[in-house]
């Protein structure tokens, strides 16, 4: 969980987001259904233990590589602290990705 977390805040330093093949990648993996979902499980914690820093979600920025926006298990997760309610595709997911991810950015620009 450190090594993911630390290369999601680089992420965020950086302003941009990264795919899941990439982040995969970054860690010497090949992407796998199995290395898939133990990396989702861990998005999922950093997050938990980021809010309990009052940190903005770091999992909003690894998406998919064919449309931008993360995975359905992201929106499930998120839907229990967000009162976004919408399809996880289209236009409305792209602006609500968007507008998280920009907090993200500007709180770790300076940090």
């Amino acid at each position: 969980m450190p090594r993911v977390r630390s290369l999601l805040i680089e992420a965020a330093r950086g302003g941009h987001a990264v795919t899941y093949a990439g982040l995969l990648g970054r860690l010497g993996l090949a992407f796998t259904r199995p290395k898939m979902r133990a990396l989702c499980r861990t998005l999922d914690a950093v997050d938990r233990e980021g809010k309990g820093s009052g940190e903005p979600e770091l999992a909003v920025l690894v998406v998919r590589a064919s449309d931008g926006l993360p995975g359905q298990g992201w929106w499930l997760a998120h839907a229990r602290d967000s009162s976004y309610v919408g399809d996880w595709t289209g236009p409305a997911a792209a602006g609500e990705v968007a507008r998280l991810q920009a907090a993200v950015f500007a709180y770790w620009v300076h940090r």
